[in-house]
């Protein structure tokens, strides 16, 4: 076995990646915007220096200055000039829907399904692979924390940004950065999904119980159980989200 190649303190390296094609503004825009609202960068937080983003994501500033205007605008970020200034994190964790589901088009229905299956492939994958490793002390560690915000957040709107980068952070310290990539996009839709039904507390305690056993496989280095545990989680949560938001589409 050999060790992860890296930690959740390395998150926001391995989410932000060089884009691709011709489309830079609306990538930058994109990696960025999801980033933020997954909390991969927190309310209040920093982002990286203009430099250091444009090397990330393998664009010219001058296109990055203009992913950050539009994520100004969207009211994501803000920036503060001067020596201290920098771009800030103002986008506030929202509260999934308390009363009614969101109405959905047949196309964005058949998006989401399709993201649903892609995730039931990724991410038990992804956990099989982090429990075959043998973990550093430090690995060890981000992932106990990453499964500590989740389990321990106060309000609903942060314990699915918690419950998103728990699972990024599993992809994170897999070492592929495939798997990061495809599991950045599974919790980007996901996010979507289920900011758009009721939040049930039921659903929620059973999650974390699912984390917990999640988490147990791989520091047991137990791949076979990691897989099941996360396909039986993707499975709870896919149902739900076809009970609850699906089922109306036209």
């Amino acid at each position: 076995m050999t060790a992860a190649h890296h930690s959740a303190a390395d998150l926001s390296e391995v989410v932000l990646r060089p884009v691709r094609g011709h489309h830079a503004f609306e990538a930058c825009v994109e990696q960025l915007a999801t980033a933020i609202r997954l909390g991969v960068f927190a309310l209040g937080s920093t982002l990286p220096n203009e430099r250091e983003l444009a090397d990330r994501l393998g664009v010219s500033r001058a296109t990055l200055r203009e992913a950050m205007a539009a994520l100004r605008e969207a009211g994501l970020v803000k920036t503060n000039r001067g020596r201290a200034g920098g771009t800030v994190v103002t986008l506030q964790p929202t509260s999934p829907s308390s009363r009614t589901t969101a109405r959905v088009s047949a196309h964005q229905a058949e998006d989401w399904l399709d993201a649903l299956d892609y995730r039931r492939i990724i991410e038990p994958g992804a956990a099989a692979l982090l429990a075959q490793q043998d973990l550093s002390a430090d690995s060890r560690s981000q992932l106990l924390k990453a499964h500590a915000m989740v389990a321990g957040a106060k309000t609903r709107a942060k314990h699915r940004q918690a419950d998103s980068l728990f699972h990024l952070t599993i992809a994170s310290l897999s070492g592929s950065a495939r798997v990061v990539e495809a599991v950045t996009g599974v919790q980007a839709s996901l996010h979507e999904m289920l900011s758009a039904i009721p939040v049930l507390s039921k659903n929620i305690d059973h999650s974390d119980r699912q984390h917990a056993d999640i988490l147990n496989a791989v520091l047991d280095h137990d791949p076979a159980r990691a897989r099941r545990v996360m396909e039986e989680h993707c499975d709870d949560t896919a149902a739900l989200l076809r009970g609850l938001l699906l089922k109306g589409t036209p």
